[in-house]
């Protein structure tokens, strides 16, 4: 079997290196990719998913050093479920909602974002502004 998840959104944060304990060089960060269309009742609806990304080798080491939050990024790569569900991560933040967060292993990141375009400007695409009081396990 095989599956495969591409989508395009912004970091919403800085990426993090680790190291193994052999010495494997991983990188993670989170993406926001946001999605606007209009509803049977004529509104606007903005939505966005959060994806956690892990990026391994080499190509962690590439990520860390050249995105920055705000970056846009292509991702390719495969859904890692969460062991104890199957499924995405859940959680209850603290005003009583679910929240979700889906983990991909990255096998490729693309680099959309021109260099020094991330300093303040997004390209006309805002990262969405997340609830001081929202708690993301991340």
């Amino acid at each position: 079997m095989f599956h495969t998840i591409i989508f395009i959104g912004n970091l919403g944060r800085d990426p993090e290196m680790r190291y193994t304990p052999t010495g494997q060089p991983v990188t993670s960060f989170n993406v926001a990719s946001n999605r606007q269309y209009t509803n049977q009742n004529g509104q606007k609806v903005k939505e966005t998913i959060w994806f956690r990304v892990s990026v391994w080798g080499k190509q962690a080491e590439t990520c860390n050093q050249y995105l920055r939050k705000g970056s846009k990024v292509l991702i390719e790569g495969r859904l890692t479920p969460d062991p104890t569900s199957g499924g995405p991560r859940v959680w209850t933040r603290s005003d009583g909602t679910s929240g979700a967060s889906y983990d991909v292993t990255a096998s490729t990141v693309r680099f959309l974002s021109a260099r020094g375009e991330v300093e303040g400007d997004l390209g006309g695409e805002d990262l969405p502004e997340m609830d001081a009081g929202e708690d993301i396990p991340f």
